[in-house]
């Protein structure tokens, strides 16, 4: 019997605005959280209001131990790294604060000092037995809402692809987001996070609708009426600020629309699910070692045109927000993300990622291993499809 109701669920609790970060202390000592474990990296802790912050911190009292190994596109290695340091002290809680490689790498930390074993027993979905320790996400890129979703993303180089963990227990207690933290990024990062959030709202409006789906055991629901309309405020918050982030740093309206719009896309995709965009750009990413960012841009045009029939009206919607007029169709959408992604400069092609030809029948078996990926993507595609989309890409 299909679904007839829908749940969502999201941080706990949630500060946004300039100078939110400020609020960090006062939330700490409120939570009765004093020995602190941050997952960060060297070009975050160099940002001046996170300097103070921890100055603040340490003045107050607090313990903090800091890990400043993050990386981009982080390895299960990075994380279990970080889980050997956060294991030297008796901690209360786990902050993570960065992009959402960084807020990721926290989810497993906090995952494993609760539960300890191996990192790779809780990869999947719904392999994390309880309650995490507390975690903080702060962060510092406009693109992955990390901070709202219930999912980590690492890297596994042993099997060369990309691994997600996913349960309710991943959401951190709090997200603080603090937009003037996202002020100091380049406009390359701007764009490949930028274009991520615009994935993850499209991908969350276009996907199966949750009658589709029997039971609440799945990673995701599909689309509901709360997602869409979460998925398509954060489309045209993005239409109207992505461009000018990217041109002009110093923007702070640009800036703080696209940190509210990465957000929401967090809180829309981490409830009705990503789809065929995500599950093909995790093997090319573990091959390539692309931004995610830029990946999943690339891809999303081939895969909305693949998702059109049974999408359309959806997509028209997106089109009508990116163009900013009303009658637009399927088509119209597509051309208006292939002009954003040359607009922002996103490389285009697969081969200017780094992939070979050689590469496409195993992203094509990679991809179709991700089963709750393609269960709740629009169209639900054969390896011939994959690889027709991978060749008009290549």
């Amino acid at each position: 019997m299909s679904n007839t109701h829908w749940h969502f669920g999201t941080s706990p609790s949630v500060r946004f605005g300039r100078g939110a970060l400020a609020v960090l202390p006062a939330c700490l000592k409120r939570l009765g959280l004093a020995r602190l474990f941050m997952v960060t990296d060297s070009v975050v802790g160099s940002i001046g209001s996170v300097q103070s912050t921890l100055k603040e911190l340490r003045d107050s009292g607090f313990s903090i131990e800091l890990f400043e190994g993050g990386k981009p596109e982080p390895s299960v290695a990075v994380a279990e790294a970080a889980c050997q340091a956060a294991m030297k002290s008796d901690m209360d809680a786990v902050i993570g604060i960065g992009g959402g490689s960084n807020l990721d790498i926290a989810k497993m930390v906090a995952t494993w000092l609760r539960h300890g074993g191996s990192l790779r027993q809780y990869f999947g979905f719904g392999n994390i037995p309880g309650p995490i320790l507390p975690l903080i996400a702060i962060p510092t890129t406009a693109g992955t809402g990390s901070e709202v979703s219930h999912s980590a993303v690492l890297t596994d180089e042993q099997a060369g692809v990309k691994v997600s963990t996913l349960s309710p227990y991943l959401r951190p207690c709090m997200a603080i987001i603090d937009p003037s933290l996202t002020d100091s990024c380049p406009p390359r990062v701007t764009a490949h996070s930028g274009i991520d959030a615009l994935v993850h709202a499209i991908e969350a409006l276009t996907n199966k609708p949750f009658t589709s789906f029997e039971g609440t055991g799945n990673a995701y629901e599909g689309s509901y009426p709360l997602t869409r309309l979460l998925a398509l405020e954060a489309i045209g918050q993005i239409a109207r600020f992505l461009v000018r982030a990217v041109d002009v740093p110093g923007d702070q309206a640009a800036r703080d629309g696209m940190a509210y719009a990465a957000m929401l896309a967090g809180m829309a995709f981490s409830n009705s699910g990503v789809g065929l965009v995500h599950a093909l750009e995790y093997p090319i990413g573990a091959i390539t070692h692309c931004s995610h960012g830029e990946g999943n841009g690339l891809l999303l045009p081939h895969v909305m045109e693949f998702n059109q029939p049974m999408c359309a009206e959806a997509l028209a919607q997106v089109g009508s927000l990116l163009l900013g007029q009303s009658d637009c169709s399927s088509e119209d959408a597509i051309s208006a993300v292939e002009k954003l992604l040359t607009r922002i400069e996103i490389r285009t092609r697969l081969r200017d990622l780094g992939l070979q030809e050689s590469d496409i029948p195993t992203v094509v078996t990679k991809t179709l291993q991700i089963e709750r990926l393609l269960a709740v993507n629009a169209r639900r595609p054969t390896a011939e499809d994959l690889e027709r989309i991978l060749r008009r890409a290549y």
